[in-house]
C-alpha cells in the first residue's frame, strides 16, 4: 500500500493564508517598535557616557539586544509571508525559532556581563561616581516611556507566535530595566550613595537572565524536534490502535515546525484484505484523533498504511 498524507489541500491553503495575513500585521507593529527603540537606544548610550552610569549602559545594551531581536523579527515576519516551495516545503516558518534562539543567546551574554561589571563596581576600587544624577533620571524616564509605548504596540499580538513573544518579552524586560534606572537615580538623589547604580545594573541582569534561559530552552526544544508539550505518544498510540481495522501503530514521530504548527507521522498496520474505501475511512479517523482528542491539536498528519508483517530498514533503525 502507498504512503498517504491525511492533510487536505484546502486546510493547508487556509492555514497558509492566515499565517501570511498575521505576518503582515506583525511586520507593521515590529517596524514601529524598532524605530522607537532605535531612537531611544542612541539617547541612552549618550546618557550613559554623560552620567557614567552602569545601569543606564546595561539598559542601553539590553535595548541594543531589543533592536537586534526586533530587526530579526521584522525580517522573519516579512519572510514568513512567502509561501512554501519545492525547496522550502515549510516556507520560512522555522526562521522564527532561530531568531528567538539568537536573541535569547545575546540577551544571556549581556546579562552575564552586567553581573560581572556590577560586581567590579561594587567591590572594586578606583570607580568614579555618577556625574549627573538628574540627567540619569531624565534618560531613565525617557527609556521607560519608550518601552511602555512599545509594549502597547506589541501587546495585542504578543501570543501569536514565538517570534512576537520574543519581541514582547525583550521590551517588557527592558521596561523593568528602565524602572530600575529610575529608582536608582531617585535613591542616589536621596542618599548620595553612588553604589546603588551598580546594584541597579545587577538587578537588570537578574531580570534578563531567567527570561533568556527560558526562551532559549523553548527554541532549542523546537530545533531538536522534541515532541510538543502536552502530546503523550504512548497515549496517542493507544488511541490510534482502537481505530477500526488498525492492528498496530509504530514509528511515531511528533515535532513542531514553528509556533502553532505541530506535525505528526506514524506507520499504521492495518487488517489484511482491507478495501480502498475502508483505507480512506481509517485515514479520516486517524486524522480526527490527532486533531480533536489531545491537548495539542495536530492538523498536519502523515500516516503510512502497511500490511501486517511489512518491515522496512527505517522501522528497524528507529525506535517504536
Amino acid at each position: 500500500m502507498s504512503t498517504a498524507d491525511s492533510t487536505t489541500t484546502n486546510a493547508n491553503a487556509a492555514s497558509q493564508a492566515a499565517a501570511i495575513h498575521a505576518s503582515h500585521a506583525h511586520q507593521h507593529r515590529l517596524l514601529l517598535t524598532l524605530s522607537l527603540t532605535s531612537i531611544v537606544f542612541f539617547a541612552e548610550v549618550i546618557g550613559s557616557f554623560l552620567t557614567n552610569s552602569l545601569s543606564l549602559l546595561i539598559d542601553a545594551g539590553h535595548m541594543l539586544t531589543d533592536i537586534s531581536v526586533l530587526a530579526a523579527s521584522t525580517v522573519t515576519a516579512i519572510l514568513m509571508r512567502r509561501r512554501p516551495s519545492s525547496k522550502r516545503t515549510w516556507g520560512w516558518a522555522r526562521l522564527e525559532v532561530i531568531t528567538a534562539a539568537a536573541g535569547a543567546l545575546i540577551l544571556l551574554i549581556v546579562g552575564v556581563y552586567a553581573l560581572v561589571e556590577a560586581g567590579m563596581r561594587l567591590f572594586g576600587s578606583g570607580h568614579q561616581g555618577i556625574h549627573d544624577v538628574n540627567q540619569l533620571l531624565f534618560f531613565g524616564i525617557l527609556g521607560l516611556a519608550a518601552n511602555l509605548a512599545s509594549l502597547v504596540i506589541l501587546m495585542s499580538q504578543s501570543q501569536d507566535n514565538m517570534n512576537m513573544r520574543a519581541a514582547f518579552l525583550e521590551v517588557m524586560n527592558d521596561a523593568l530595566g528602565s524602572v530600575a534606572v529610575v529608582i536608582s537615580a531617585i535613591v542616589m538623589m536621596s542618599t548620595g550613595w553612588a553604589g546603588f547604580d551598580a546594584l541597579a545594573g545587577a538587578i537588570i541582569a537578574i531580570l534578563m537572565i531567567p527570561r533568556a534561559l527560558k526562551l532559549l530552552k523553548n527554541a532549542v526544544k523546537v530545533l531538536l524536534e522534541q515532541t510538543p508539550e502536552g502530546l503523550d505518544l504512548d497515549k496517542v498510540r493507544e488511541h490510534l490502535e482502537h481505530v477500526p481495522h488498525v492492528l498496530a501503530v509504530h514509528d511515531l514521530h511528533a515535532s513542531t515546525v514553528s509556533t502553532g504548527m505541530p506535525i505528526f507521522m506514524a506507520h499504521v498496520v492495518v487488517e489484511p484484505n482491507i478495501t480502498m474505501a475502508q483505507c480512506a475511512q481509517v485515514l479520516s479517523q486517524l486524522q480526527d484523533c490527532l486533531r480533536e482528542h489531545f491537548p495539542v491539536s495536530v492538523s498536519h498528519t502523515t500516516f503510512q498504511l502497511e500490511p501486517e508483517g511489512y518491515t522496512t530498514s527505517s522501522s528497524s533503525e528507529h525506535h517504536e
